[in-house]
């Protein structure tokens, strides 16, 4: 039991939130209550989940002595020493085995987004995180292929304000996570990620003010012109103040409260921010499912 514990710990589930995305083709959609389109989301959400599991593992392991000298992820169970590394590389295979022949199945389509995903992480932890600029794109782009995927396994038309949307938002994450690691790690922050010389704050914070600019201006036009918005009036318009307080909000955090580096934990123990995020939710559901 202990095993699994560690392993289950070194699987991150609290990030499997970010794969929560994969039921926005669902919701945006009009599927949310229909259930075949949400069973097949869920088992896509599942594949996701797993597949990112696998990568969790293979990068604990890759980063093993470069995490030891971080003040956060030295706890890891593979950088503290409590998980014995053959453990994870067997774990690590036991999920690409479970989970490339079901996402296949589910619809080849959808298994080759999910192995391209795999092999971007691989892209990911042996090279693009050490290119500048590139590795935040490849941790847009893994959040971009989760929104396909969402739209691809029940079938319906990808939305192009889907994709712009979710490159826009995992850019912002991305880019305030280096600035938190940039802030934490200091004058050490090389030694733990060689590509953070590349970066300064000042750099970070002008990407991070392109890139917020960007997701309300295009939330916004997405809330005007989308096909599947009503027109007339254009109520969907209503919810563009809750994304304008959300990134408020998430740019307190990481400017005032030196947090960002764990997007995740942010969205589960902000209150202010879980809420503002419910009401988004709420209200574009009522919108879109009760105004035609």
């Amino acid at each position: 039991m202990y095993l699994l514990k560690l392993l289950l710990r070194s699987m991150r589930p609290r990030q499997w939130s970010k794969n929560a995305i994969l039921y926005a083709g669902v919701v945006f959609d009009r599927h949310l209550l229909e259930f075949k389109p949400m069973l097949l989301a869920t088992l896509g959400f599942v594949c996701f989940c797993a597949i990112s599991s696998a990568v969790y593992l293979l990068n604990d392991l890759i980063d093993i002595e470069k995490d030891r000298k971080h003040p956060i992820k030295c706890k890891r169970p593979l950088a503290s020493g409590q998980l014995k590394p053959h453990y994870a590389m067997i774990a690590l295979f036991v999920l690409l085995g479970l989970t490339l022949p079901l996402s296949f199945f589910l619809e080849p389509l959808f298994g080759l987004i999910i192995l391209s995903y795999f092999v971007l992480q691989l892209g990911y932890c042996f090279y693009l995180k050490n290119v500048v600029i590139l590795d935040v794109f490849a941790i847009a782009t893994g959040f971009v292929l989760r929104a396909v995927a969402g739209a691809v396994v029940i079938e319906v038309k990808i939305s192009p304000w889907l994709l712009v949307c979710t490159l826009l938002l995992a850019l912002f994450q991305a880019l305030a996570k280096r600035r938190h690691e940039l802030v934490l790690l200091a004058d050490g922050a090389t030694d733990h990620r060689k590509i953070l010389k590349e970066y300064s704050n000042e750099l970070v914070q002008e990407m991070i003010s392109v890139v917020t600019s960007s997701v309300v201006v295009t939330y916004s036009l997405y809330t005007i012109t989308a096909e599947n918005v009503p027109k007339n009036p254009p109520v969907m318009a209503v919810t563009i103040p809750f994304v304008l307080y959300g990134i408020f909000r998430y740019l307190y955090l990481v400017y005032r409260k030196d947090e960002g580096g764990s997007p995740e934990e942010l969205l589960l123990k902000d209150l202010p921010l879980i809420t503002d995020i419910l009401l988004w939710g709420a209200t574009s559901v009522a919108i879109l499912y009760f105004f035609r």
